[in-house]
């Protein structure tokens, strides 16, 4: 490495960083010299002080040199509590420079949704979901990006970003591939934990080539740039020692030559022995001394800068400060002369910057550790009160009153609700949590404590539901929440049970809760949420009586309001299950809806009753028959969701909903396109949860049908689709799915030992639907060579059943057994019974089945190829290999 000095136009603290450079030059070439290649990130690791901004800054000049757009942000100490805020860095500058309807067209369908975390519209109604907002935030900057390449992105001192840029930018990472866009992002090693940290490591490992990690200079480069800063004539003594004081750090390098050059110490050897006591003022007590030294009015400018942390200008440091205009601007001079406040550079300052800004981010820290306790805390609350007096809202106080202490102040406690309400309405969860969680410690009235509990219960719903349980419990046990409000808390409470596996505790909640009431609309809400949360139990231990006495409530219900309505869809939901007839299932269904649609309050993003509900009665409709009514909900449910941008857990039953759907009706590939999309989705969500097994068990049944054996068993494999088996229903039943898969692999004996379990956990709920638990046919099958008594036992027994429910591929599918266990002309008979009901069946792989079925048992050539030509168009490829190998073979054939 060479002692001559860099060029100009970069810093000093970029000398031995050749290496780095060059990677980014190169990366930059790469980005430029194709508008269709993948995207690449860099990721810097340094201590404090090491460079990462200057390198950062190199990045942007090269970039800016070779005709790139940069886009630019940096995290700061006191600002992680500001949700969104580096995003906003980053974004808004391009935003700004678009009219509003330009905006609106690059956002698209995410402007709603993404939008309000942008600063650019203000929050609609609905609380929108975090992954959505996140989600939309990747779209916009997709969109964006492909209007300004090539495009650089530079976040610095990420390790201070907000929780939120992180998630964002782990997200965008991710994405790279099929984006040109060029992203570097700097951080300092540890600094950060939990979800933070996370989202860094996502961020890390993303990076195509190693972390670049920048170590400190070397005693010749440290010569280096003492001779290029003092003179040639600086001896080896005088550097050696710069280095030993600094420790090649090149930050306090450069302070400390600045600071002998202020001085005129001259650089030899017999002044070397002044360096430590030079350095020392740089920064820690030798920085407040320097500080003291200016005098008290410029350390508390300095002060007030540090706790605005940003937008530092001369007049609002003088309101936080409370002195004068004038002896605020000369506190100003005096920090820049003393080189700890500086003029923001016109290159890279951000909108609303402000007119000054820290030398460096270590500057920041400790002059903002320096102020005494008593006297930050206090001056965060004039922050807090100076914020919104200038109008930017609650939620850009609040990272102020979350400073402050707790001193009995209802309306603190008012501004921090009001500020958490923002955060939701911008889906920013956590940042709400902080805000109630600090409200709770001043401490609210009690006629406001429990509302305070209950609004922080709703917060963290989505994010924490354990902690959830415990803030709606104990509200739930002060006074204060009565009529709809106590309701909704003990729902709300019941769904964090269910979403933490405690499903049992979220039937007895709600039913000890029900007693408390009259009859009235309040106490059938209630009964109508135990009566589902009991229906989507797939325990053994189910109250006994319940569908007795759902029925009976439900047939008082006329569906007046929403209550009745659940009821109502209950009921069929429950009959429907339990095999009953099924154009009585749908009678009550349609009572559910307002003409044929469902009523207000009741939809998919309507918080009162919940997703379960309604998944309920589009899968009443699906396993009836009624594919058209249950596709129309399932497809209304994932247009509201995308809409609403709820890009987690509902999208993710959403599509595999609509994936069971496509199954039903014979559209194979489809059903396996929707099906991987909801477990692409569930894997963010989280594994294990019921949504999860929603998603994998669709897909394995899916492939199934298709003939996709070997692939089915590994996604169960990958995908842990294995007992033990979730405490909540799954459709289809997941063991009759798993016992089919275990047949199919050859594993006989594991296949009939799962499908007696499917047997005895559906006779315990008395779920004797055919076809919604359908381990009789496939298990009569099973033992067809090994017990055929006992096989003929089963499949009459699941004819009976399918002529009890009533529908054409209930029929069709226990007809088709029972042709499978005979032979002769007896089989052939059967078959074509089980042709003629399923070619009336929406379920048109069942009826590809039959054909090639029957027309294997009657040896009829055309009955093969109808079969065959059905097979093709569902994407039944086992069934088509099958009824070629048939024709081929050609023996017996007619």
């Amino acid at each position: 490495m060479t002692e001559e000095r860099p060029p100009e136009a970069t810093s000093a603290s970029l000398w031995e960083r050749d290496e780095e450079v060059a990677g980014v030059a190169e990366a930059i070439d790469r980005l430029r010299a194709d508008e269709s290649s993948s995207g690449s990130l860099l990721m810097v690791r340094a201590e404090a002080g090491f460079g990462k901004t200057a390198l950062l800054a190199e990045t942007r000049r090269i970039a800016e040199a070779r005709g790139c757009a940069v886009w630019h942000a940096r995290g700061g100490e006191t600002l992680r509590s500001v949700p969104f805020n580096v995003v906003r860095q980053l974004l808004q500058p391009a935003l700004i420079s678009l009219m509003p309807e330009e905006i609106r067209e690059y956002l698209g369908d995410w402007y709603d949704i993404a939008g309000p975390a942008l600063g650019v519209t203000e929050p609609g109604e609905r609380q929108p979901d975090p992954q959505g907002v996140c989600d939309g935030l990747v779209a916009a900057v997709r969109r964006l990006a492909k209007r300004d390449w090539p495009l650089v992105l530079i976040v610095d001192d990420a390790h201070w970003a907000d929780q939120e840029t992180l998630r964002w930018l782990a997200a965008f990472a991710e994405r790279l591939d099929d984006l040109s866009v060029l992203l570097v992002v700097a951080r300092r090693p540890g600094e950060v934990s939990g979800e933070s940290a996370r989202y860094l490591d996502a961020i890390a490992a993303a990076a195509g080539p190693p972390v670049t990690v920048l170590d400190p200079l070397t005693p010749k480069a440290t010569a280096g740039l003492t001779r290029a800063t003092l003179g040639p004539h600086a001896d080896g003594a005088f550097c050696r020692e710069v280095w030993a004081v600094t420790d090649g750090n090149p930050y306090e390098t450069v302070e400390l030559l600045a600071k002998v050059k202020d001085s005129g110490l001259a650089p030899v050897e017999d002044s070397a022995a002044e360096l430590r006591e030079l350095n020392r003022s740089a920064r820690g007590g030798g920085l407040l001394a320097r500080l003291d030294d200016l005098g008290f009015e410029a350390t508390r400018f300095a002060w007030a800068a540090a706790i605005l942390g940003t937008g530092i200008s001369v007049s609002l440091v003088a309101k936080l400060a409370t002195m004068s205009r004038d002896e605020a601007v000369r506190c100003a001079e005096l920090l820049r002369t003393d080189r700890i406040l500086t003029a923001p550079d016109p290159a890279a300052s951000q909108a609303g910057a402000g007119e000054l800004e820290f030398v460096h981010p270590l500057i920041a820290s400790d002059v903002y550790d320096s102020i005494p306790g008593g006297v930050r805390t206090a001056m965060h609350g004039i922050a807090a009160q100076v914020v919104t007096d200038s109008g930017l809202g609650a939620a850009a106080a609040s990272r102020h009153l979350l400073k402050v202490h707790p001193d009995d102040d209802q309306e603190l406690v008012e501004q921090l609700r009001e500020a958490a309400r923002e955060h939701l309405s911008i889906g920013a969860p956590d940042a709400a949590r902080r805000c109630l969680e600090r409200a709770l410690l001043e401490p609210p009235l009690a006629e406001t404590h429990a509302h305070v509990l209950f609004e922080l219960g709703c917060a963290t719903l989505l994010t924490a539901p354990a902690t959830t349980i415990g803030h709606l419990q104990t509200a739930l046990g002060m006074p204060g929440l009565d009529g709809h409000a106590r309701v909704d808390a003990v729902f709300r409470l019941s769904q964090a049970l269910l979403h933490n596996n405690q499903l049992e505790e979220a039937v007895r909640t709600v039913e000890a809760e029900a007693t408390r009431y009259e009859p009235g609309a309040a106490r059938m809400r209630l009964q109508a949420v135990q009566f589902m949360w009991e229906g989507i139990h797939a325990g053994e231990d189910i109250s006994p009586g319940r569908s007795e006495r759902l029925a009976a409530l439900a047939g008082t219900c006329t569906g007046r309001d929403n209550s009745e309505r659940a009821l109502l869809i209950l009921r069929g939901f429950d009959a429907m299950t339990h095999g009953e007839n099924a154009e009585e299932v749908v009678e009550v269904c349609d009572r559910a809806l307002v003409n044929g649609r469902l009523a207000p309050g009741l939809g998919w993003t309507d918080t009162e009753w919940g997703i379960e509900i309604l998944m309920m009665l589009a899968s009443s409709y699906a396993y009836t028959d009624r594919l058209d009514r249950a596709e129309s909900l399932y497809n209304e449910a994932l247009r509201a969701y995308v809409s609403a941008g709820w890009s987690g857990g509902h999208l993710s039953l959403a599509h595999a909903y609509i994936g069971l759907g496509h199954r039903r009706r014979g559209r194979l590939r489809d059903a396996e396109i929707s099906l991987r999309e909801s477990l692409r989705l569930a894997e963010r969500v989280g594994r294990g949860l019921p949504l999860y097994w929603s998603a994998t068990c669709n897909l394995v049944d899916t492939l199934l049908a298709r003939g996709h054996v070997d692939e089915a068993w590994a996604i169960a494999d990958q995908y842990g689709f294995a007992p033990p088996y979730p405490s909540t229903i799954v459709l289809p039943d997941p063991r009759c799915v798993r016992g089919r898969l275990l047949l199919a692999v050859g594993r006989t004996k594991d296949g009939i030992n799962e499908l007696e379990q499917a047997a005895k956990a559906a006779t315990v709920r008395g779920h004797h639907n055919p076809v919604l638990v359908p381990w009789a046919v496939d298990l009569a099958r099973a033992l067809a060579v090994e017990d055929p008594t006992r096989a003929a036992q089963l499949s009459s027994d699941a004819r009976r059943q399918a002529e009890h429910f009533g529908t054409d591929t209930a029929i069709g599918e226990a007809l088709r057994c029972a042709a499978a266990l005979e032979t002769g002309q007896r089989a052939v008979r059967l078959a074509a019974q089980a042709v003629a009901y399923l070619e009336s069946s929406p379920c048109q792989y069942e009826h590809a089945a039959a054909r090639v079925e029957y027309g294997i048992a009657a040896r009829s050539v055309a009955e093969i190829n109808r079969g065959l030509t059905l097979a093709r168009s569902c994407g039944a490829d086992g069934l088509v290999a099958q009824a070629r190998e048939v024709l081929e073979t050609g023996r017996g054939l007619r």
